[in-house]
């Protein structure tokens, strides 16, 4: 880190490692005239795919980090790593991104053009999400190799599961801060799966009810067939009739099916469901927290979920 950036705050500490990252993996190999084509292609992927977000997940690395190790004993290459290794999760989530959006065909990713739906992008969009997997390897390689977490960080990248990557995300962090108990891992994880669930949730929720102005996107889960929190809670409580209506409805894209589907959702008070759910949820982790972190400290899990609770995007 730069002395002259040591005033600066964790967010814009974020923005400056981003632009360092991308000279690095795009600039240091120009010499060769036979990768200016793809390293250009891969500086355009970066800049368009990996900002742009809520950016909480790589913030929240340097933001632990530094409530599991006082001031004083921080150093400015383990706040540089921090901030690197912020990024290369931004950019394991670019990737999920990045193929979701094939994957579920899906219009617009924050704001703006689903990558694949570029012009001149299309279906070479999956190379592209492979490019910015592998730069999060060549990342940690050139920054982490002989850490002690270095593996957990590898482990990390490959599981490719959203509740897991903040999982081990934590884990990584305690490592980081020379906290390696199996209890304390074991208590992190019971936290995290609850809140890694409270979070897959929230996602179900704000496809149907989001607002895509706010969300950047528009849901898709209904036309996608989705086994989503919504639908299993509703065939939970609705009467034969309504199970037939939604039978005939869920899964079809036409626009007349999917406002049906809405609606049986609206009749079944589902927004009103939602958000009981949300306050028992968050009771619920807030107890976790104070039974299973006894020697952790609680603003590293309160920080996480004081960031997705009523969160609208």
């Amino acid at each position: 880190i730069d002395p002259n950036d040591v005033q600066l705050s964790d967010p814009k500490l974020f923005d400056r490692q981003f632009e360092k990252l991308v000279c690095e993996l795009t600039e240091q190999d120009m010499t060769d005239p036979v990768l200016t084509d793809a390293l250009n292609r891969l500086r355009e992927i970066l800049h368009y795919n990996a900002p742009g977000g809520k950016r909480n997940r790589g913030l929240s690395v340097i933001g632990s980090l530094r409530e599991f190790v006082p001031p004083s004993k921080l150093t400015p290459e383990e706040v540089e790593r921090a901030l690197l290794v912020g990024w290369c999760i931004e950019l394991l989530q670019a990737f999920f991104l990045v193929a979701d959006d094939i994957m579920d065909a899906s219009v617009t990713r924050r704001g703006q053009p689903c990558w694949y739906k570029k012009e001149g992008i299309g279906l070479d969009a999956i190379n592209d999400a492979f490019l910015l997997e592998g730069s999060i390897y060549r990342l940690l390689r050139r920054h982490c190799r002989g850490q002690p977490y270095y593996l957990h960080l590898l482990d990390t990248v490959y599981v490719s599961h959203r509740c897991r990557l903040c999982l081990s995300l934590c884990c990584y962090r305690l490592s980081q801060a020379g906290i390696d108990s199996e209890v304390e891992h074991s208590n992190a994880k019971h936290i995290l799966l609850e809140m890694g669930e409270f979070f897959q949730i929230q996602d179900d929720y704000l496809d149907c009810y989001g607002d895509p102005a706010v969300t950047g996107k528009i849901g898709t889960d209904i036309q996608d067939n989705k086994c989503s929190w919504l639908v299993v809670t509703a065939l939970g409580i609705m009467t034969p009739e309504q199970r037939a209506e939604l039978e005939v409805c869920y899964g079809k894209t036409d626009a007349e099916s999917v406002e049906r589907v809405k609606a049986l959702y609206d009749t079944l008070e589902m927004p009103v469901r939602y958000h009981q759910y949300e306050e028992e949820s968050y009771r619920r982790l807030q107890n976790l927290i104070q039974q299973h972190a006894q020697n952790l400290p609680h603003a590293v899990f309160l920080n996480f979920a004081k960031k997705i609770y009523k969160r609208n995007k």
